[in-house]
């Protein structure tokens, strides 16, 4: 028998049938199809043509948007015919074009973290009423180091389309209660800090899953369930009781006393060495992941940050002197990543910094410590 016939692509507008944006990821598209059927169910809003002819709409959009394969076509269909006949580099790079497309959501945060200290300072956030497992998180918050705040600041937050969605379709007694939350944590956190998009949505991320736990249980099945846990406590779980720059904390800070007291001919001869290197490359290695190393990645960045300010720059061209930063940052995140480079890789990598200042910090291209996954 042949094959059946693929089905038609709707004409409908399958994602504002949701109420969704078309980068939603599939928790939120779940939540969503599962929140507007109860509103428009034909047992809750009547038998009536139009009523029907709703819920029908809504269970199309999820059937096409909830499957992979349907949605890329459905995605396909909508793009410009100028776009679409272009091949799949055109059509990725229209799809990341801001406020467009979609990739899964990051799989389980896996990255490399040095052996606990006990007693752990988290907060139980599983066991107990919501109440309590609610005002330890509070409690938490109030006690946040610096380091743990920047970190929470450059941690990849909860989709903010994501938490848009949920809070479109909260009772509006969960509303209130998740209001009260955010103005919670407002009071705990410097206001300075407020003010950062990262840390509040992280912030608000845990508070998401603690508030409106029943209304999420209630409305989202398996696996997204767990998915959506997953990504509101992400930023938290890889920030907490985490060392600023990561396993190799140490290396990092003797890099940083080193390019402190580098002296103008060691930060042009630096530049020199780095020719034909572009300042924003950030090899990550082989060995890790960019989507589950999360708790590394911050780790990187904020090495990055930090030794990109620490150079001295004065008496630069402005130029020159952004090159060094953007070059200085290159070497606080590698040696922040030593342990996971190859000995040859690491010390090809920092090679120019051993060049212009006889290396200091960044010579040891030893594997680093040993490093154990968490689970």
């Amino acid at each position: 028998m042949p094959p059946a016939p693929a089905p038609l692509v709707p004409d409908d507008d399958l994602y504002a049938r949701l109420e969704l944006g078309e980068d939603a990821s599939p928790e939120a598209i779940e939540l969503a199809w599962r929140a507007l059927l109860k509103r428009h169910h034909p047992d809750i809003a009547g038998e009536s043509e139009a009523a029907l002819e709703r819920a029908k709409r809504i269970n199309v959009a999820h059937d096409w948007l909830s499957d992979p394969s349907l949605r890329a076509r459905y995605d396909l269909s909508r793009l410009p015919p100028g776009i679409a006949s272009r091949g799949p580099a055109a059509r990725a790079a229209y799809a990341r074009r801001p406020g467009r497309g979609w990739r899964p959501p990051p799989r389980h945060p896996a990255a490399p973290r040095p052996p606990r200290r006990a007693p752990t300072t988290r907060p139980d956030l599983i066991h107990g009423e919501p109440a309590q497992r609610l005002a330890r998180f509070l409690g938490r918050v109030e006690r946040l180091t610096p380091d743990e705040l920047d970190r929470l600041a450059e941690a990849e937050p909860p989709p903010i389309a994501f938490l848009a969605t949920i809070r479109r379709f909260l009772t509006t007694d969960a509303r209130a209660s998740f209001a009260e939350a955010e103005r919670a944590l407002e009071a705990r956190v410097p206001h300075e800090r407020w003010a950062e998009t990262g840390l509040r949505e992280a912030l608000l991320g845990v508070a998401a899953e603690l508030v409106l736990a029943p209304f999420l249980d209630d409305t989202l099945a398996e696996p997204f369930r767990s998915r959506a846990r997953e990504r509101l406590l992400r930023a938290w779980d890889a920030s907490l009781e985490q060392p600023r720059w990561g396993p190799n904390g140490a290396e990092v800070g003797a890099l940083l006393r080193r390019v402190s007291a580098m002296t103008p001919a060691e930060v042009t001869a630096f530049i020199r060495a780095c020719a034909g290197i572009p300042g924003d490359d950030r090899p990550w290695p082989a060995s890790l992941d960019r989507e589950e190393d999360e708790t590394l990645r911050i780790s990187a960045h904020l090495a990055a940050r930090d030794l990109s300010a620490a150079i001295p720059v004065a008496g630069l061209a402005p130029a020159v002197a952004v090159r060094a930063q953007r070059l200085a940052g290159r070497q606080g995140h590698v040696v922040a990543l030593r342990h996971a480079y190859p000995g040859a890789r690491f010390t090809s990598l920092v090679a120019p910094f051993v060049a212009a200042t006889g290396g200091g910090g960044a010579a040891d291209t030893g594997s680093g410590p040993d490093v154990r996954r968490a689970r």
